[in-house]
């Protein structure tokens, strides 16, 4: 952002707390000497009662994210846009685990059985979009497809899969190898072994993709503004009539990817 822009943004801000010390002094003279600012009140990582999130320093969370309560996430974790993780008793999220959009992570406060039952959800987990989980355990390396609901007691054990959209019940065992789905859940076929093997680099994928995220997240207002600016100036380049010139134009450093998030040259070329 060059001066003139700073300038007019200075301006700009002075002009909006100008206005509030209006609307403050019109509310006193109206007789109403509590002034109500309108603001949002969502906050990514709130306490309950006495309990208290615990979520890694390198753990991604998304700013419309809510983690609430006895929460513990893991070192390189994420948990991403929409997601709601809150109650009293204990969740548990292990390392690297990705628990993705609009997903929901509850517990069971009180059951027909009477139980009080955590989530634990293990080390490297995929939880896939808009997925529900409630009072159950996924092990390590376990992967629970898009939309799926897992109910009380429910145990997914390590290199399972739940499929998308499935209803798994009460009290129900996933075993190691196998894929359920279904309304209700049911046992599907073997997963082969590179299905075994997507289940952990999908998480080593979203671990390097919440990085990204990241960083773009901890970006200034200025910063953005630069890259806006470098984004359009960049838009123009016309390769063909570039090379008539002998003009070579490099990419600006702030709109390169990292490398952990670029596809390999092996996976074009396959």
């Amino acid at each position: 952002m060059g001066t003139l822009g700073k300038a007019i943004y200075t301006v700009g801000f002075w002009i909006r707390e100008t206005g509030q010390a209006l609307d403050r002094l019109g509310c006193r003279l109206q007789g109403n000497y509590y002034f109500q600012e309108q603001l949002s009140r969502h906050r990514t990582l709130m306490n309950i009662f006495d309990k208290a999130p615990v979520v890694d320093k390198d753990t991604f969370v998304a700013p419309s994210a809510s983690i609430i309560g006895d929460v513990q996430v893991g070192r390189g974790s994420s948990i991403w846009y929409g997601c709601v993780l809150r109650d009293v008793n204990s969740i548990s999220v292990g390392s690297g685990t990705n628990i993705q959009d609009n997903s929901l992570v509850h517990v069971a406060k009180s059951n027909l059985s009477g139980k009080v039952l955590p989530t634990i959800i293990g080390d490297n987990v995929t939880v896939g979009h808009s997925a529900v989980l409630h009072g159950c355990t996924v092990e390590d390396e376990a992967f629970v497809g898009m939309g799926a609901t897992l109910l009380d007691g429910v145990v997914v054990e390590k290199h399972a899969m739940v499929a998308a959209g499935a209803l798994v019940r009460q009290n129900t065992r996933i075993p190691c190898g196998e894929i359920w789905g279904g309304n209700p859940a049911k046992f599907l076929r073997k997963l082969t072994e590179e299905e075994i093997a997507f289940i952990s680099q999908s998480a080593i994928n979203y671990s390097n993709l919440a990085q990204a995220h990241a960083a773009e997240n901890a970006k200034t207002f200025d910063e953005i503004e630069l890259e806006k600016v470098l984004r359009k100036k960049f838009a123009r380049r016309d390769e063909e009539y570039d090379s008539m010139l002998g003009v070579v134009r490099e990419v600006p450093p702030q709109l390169i990817l990292p490398d952990s998030i670029l596809p390999k040259e092996s996976t074009k070329a396959s």
